[in-house]
């Protein structure tokens, strides 16, 4: 959380009474017991920008529920697959872009349907608008038929 604005890392406010996943309430050494690692290694990670904890006014780091999910899977990809730190980060990094674009496409998704709904409404507004009276015009067929009239001759 933003300890400027009351804002949480995606730039919502919330109550901030309220305790959700992103709050940060876990000092470094509960964290570290958390997720099974080191405090050392939780600063290492910090400095190569892994996973950032909020800090508090004194700088002491606070991490959320969502860092010790985090930081216990940067140490999955790190142990388990064998993963280097810098191909960790940019997995993170891809991650994070990834969910952003999902989020931007369901903005558009929803804007494309706002719009659609629009587009009917305003097609039923013009059907609704045509007169009635007038005939639909249409297109005479061509027939092959040839007709010859001949008009009745006036008897003297």
């Amino acid at each position: 959380m933003n300890p400027v604005n009351g804002a949480d890392r995606d730039g919502r406010r919330r109550n901030p009474y309220q305790l959700t996943e992103e709050t940060p309430v876990y000092v470094i050494s509960v964290a570290a017991q958390l997720s099974g690692l080191h405090p050392q290694t939780l600063r290492q990670y910090d400095r190569l920008g892994l996973v950032c904890p909020d800090r508090t006014a004194g700088r002491g780091r606070r991490y959320s529920a969502r860092d010790i999910e985090l930081l216990r899977q940067v140490q999955q990809l790190s142990q388990d697959e064998g993963i280097n730190l810098a191909g960790i980060k940019r997995i993170i990094e891809l991650e994070h872009e990834a969910a952003a674009l999902r989020a931007q496409v369901a903005e558009l998704a929803a804007a494309v349907d706002g719009a659609a709904a629009a587009m009917r409404q305003r097609e039923a507004q013009v059907h609704a608008s045509y007169r009635r009276d007038l005939v639909p015009y249409q297109d005479v067929q061509q027939a092959s038929a040839l007709v010859v009239w001949r008009p009745k001759r006036p008897t003297d």
